[in-house]
């Protein structure tokens, strides 16, 4: 008995959706071609885990969940806010410059992405450790006396 050229196809088809699939990058919901990571932990600042990116103008957070000599990442928000010293707030996308994953740790003066290594400094997100081939893109920030908001 012969197989319908129809059955044929379909059963090609779903392999090829498939194999498509398999071939996206780690990270990826649904085998999309987006190339960012998802975040393990929603940013504590009251927001739920799937909210909008603020309006210009918009909360962002506390000053005092930012740590000195530290930061925090807003991975929702694809921003990570860091203050080197005392009072001296920065902003930089959240997105390494290498394959796009999402940093996911800020310790010991650098913010580190999970996925291959890179490390870039709190100061200026300038490359202290490769892979990534450049620098963290700098985000405007406004801080107006404890809140820090995304501009």
């Amino acid at each position: 008995m012969e197989t319908p050229r129809r059955t044929v196809l379909a059963v090609g088809a779903a392999g090829a959706a498939a194999l498509v699939t398999g071939c996206s990058k780690y990270g990826d919901e649904g085998g999309g071609s987006t190339s960012e990571q998802p975040t393990p932990a929603a940013p504590k600042t009251g927001e739920p885990p799937n909210s909008p990116a603020p309006a210009a103008g918009e909360e962002l957070a506390k000053t005092s969940v930012i740590p000195v000599g530290g930061g925090k990442i807003f991975g929702d928000r694809k921003v990570v806010v860091t203050q080197p010293t005392s009072g001296d707030f920065k902003a930089f996308s959240a997105i390494c410059t290498h394959q796009g994953c999402t940093v996911n740790k800020v310790a010991d003066g650098t913010i580190d992405c999970p996925c291959h290594g890179s490390k870039f400094s709190i100061e200026n997100a300038s490359v202290v450790d490769g892979p990534a081939p450049r620098p963290l893109p700098p985000k405007q920030i406004t801080v107006s006396g404890d809140t820090i908001m995304l501009t």
